[in-house]
């Protein structure tokens, strides 16, 4: 009886062993990850926060390069209009070539005016040597303390015709490019006529500067 009992005993001791042992490992590797994720969202926080302040530190809000602002650019005391501007094309023995011809009025509207002309194959260029043009142009118009021209002036240049004719109180009466002379050399209250038939705006700009040119104070 008592070595029956024993081998019993034993029998149970084995059985019940490897449960315990099975059940040990489950909750080993249960708790493994759960131990690891929290270590990686610790140290993904620490490198987070490591990298806020490093960034904090390293690159820190710099001052302009230049040193200060740079003042904004003054402006000409002189206004243009642009009157005319025209595509010319020349055929060479490679084929076309285009460039641009630009006319252009100035003037400060107290009285200084000119005309100038400029060719370049790009506008802006074109604009800029006409402006340099009209520049060496200029002229003074021989005004009073109203802006008024002093007395009649007409001229012919090429094949345009201008008169000029002070009106007091009538304001500004002109067209075409004579306008545009008339206006940015600041005349005021006078009557213009263009008695030729030319519709060429840098003849007709250049005879009002010639018109203008014959007055006398």
């Amino acid at each position: 009886m008592s070595e029956n009992t024993q081998q019993e005993a034993t029998n149970e001791t084995e059985v019940s062993t490897p449960a315990v042992a099975e059940t040990t490992t489950t909750e080993t590797a249960t708790d493994a990850p759960a131990g690891d994720a929290s270590r990686s969202a610790q140290a993904r926080g620490g490198r987070r926060g490591a990298g806020e302040g490093d960034r904090g530190q390293r690159n820190p809000r710099r001052p302009r390069r230049g040193g200060p602002r740079r003042e904004e650019r003054i402006r000409s005391e002189f206004d243009q209009k642009i009157i005319s501007i025209r595509r010319v094309t020349r055929v060479m023995a490679g084929g076309r070539r285009f460039s641009f011809s630009v006319a252009i009025v100035i003037g400060n509207k107290k009285g200084k005016v000119g005309v100038g002309i400029g060719k370049a194959g790009d506008t802006q260029l074109a604009i800029e040597k006409a402006v340099r043009n009209a520049r060496k142009n200029l002229i003074e118009i021989p005004l009073n303390k109203h802006q008024h021209i002093p007395h009649d002036v007409s001229t012919k240049l090429s094949s345009s015709e201008v008169m000029i004719m002070p009106a007091p109180g009538r304001g500004l009466v002109a067209g075409s490019s004579v306008r545009t002379v008339l206006e940015l050399g600041g005349v005021k209250d006078v009557t213009a006529k263009i008695f030729s038939r030319s519709k060429n705006k840098l003849n007709n700009a250049r005879a009002t500067i010639a018109a203008l040119k014959k007055l006398k104070a």
